[in-house]
């Protein structure tokens, strides 16, 4: 069975021949250029089983594109994680969003939500990490002219479609890798996604239980209303979190 640092390999290379069309001017890819980081995350907190694997959709610009860490703003992965690594720009960097690497100093809304939950409510990194995995389904960032975002859902069928079928393959194998009995879906696609793709492991007795948690990203209005309140009671709703967990969520944002 192939480990999480084979697996980005392998899906590196099968999703280096795809190309993409307009809107999309630049695609970034941070099992490349980020490797450095993505290998250290997946070393120190990626491998082995879990209870449950997050499971998000692709890299934001000032998070997973700046150190290869899912969510992982840059001061947030060297204060949560303990993890810092040289990271190269990409082959074709958009001028509007420029990859710093560890010396980026925007902001990730989501990725802070993120790491403030682990940190309030599970006790941080090691505790959180003892119980669950997180990855993105797609490791791959799109971007407009404009320098909007473009999520991978959006694109074209038939750029969607290769790119679906090398994400689905390794989403199965981290599956496999990490044998949780849960995979929760970090947004409403990425539940979906995890819905068609793992069903055929119904048959060798290997699918997992399948729920969502709200999506972390400002440009969610509910997210907005307290989102590591309502992700903790989601969670709780699964048995995945504690009475004494929603109750510690309650005061998590005000304090990240």
């Amino acid at each position: 069975m192939p480990t999480p640092v084979e697996i980005a390999l392998s899906l590196r290379e099968w999703l280096a021949p795809l190309r993409f069309g307009p809107p999309v001017t630049h695609v970034y890819q941070p099992l490349d250029y980020a490797w450095a980081g993505h290998r250290a995350w997946l070393e120190r907190y990626g491998t082995g089983p879990r209870e449950a694997l997050l499971l998000g959709m692709n890299p934001g610009p000032w998070g997973m594109a700046q150190t290869g860490v899912p969510f992982g703003q840059p001061q947030l992965v060297r204060a949560a994680l303990g993890i810092e690594a040289p990271i190269g720009p990409p082959a074709d960097a958009h001028p509007k969003r420029p990859v710093l690497g560890f010396g980026c100093t925007r902001r990730d809304i989501g990725g802070e939500r993120v790491w403030g939950w682990v940190r309030d409510v599970f006790g941080g990194a090691e505790a959180f990490f003892a119980r669950f995995a997180i990855i993105n389904y797609c490791p791959l960032s799109f971007m407009e002219a404009s320098g909007r975002n473009r999520t991978p859902d959006k694109l074209p069928i038939a750029e969607r479609r290769p790119l679906f079928e090398a994400c689905d393959r390794a989403l199965i194998e981290r599956v496999r890798h990490h044998a949780p009995a849960w995979v929760i879906g970090i947004g409403a696609f990425a539940e979906k996604r995890a819905r068609r793709v793992l069903a055929p492991l119904a048959e060798t007795g290997e699918l997992p239980r399948i729920g969502r948690i709200l999506h972390p990203s400002p440009a969610s209005p509910l997210a907005n209303r307290g989102w590591a309140p309502q992700a903790t009671a989601q969670l709780a709703a699964l048995g995945l979190a504690s009475a004494d967990q929603v109750a510690a969520a309650g005061g998590s944002e005000a304090r990240s």
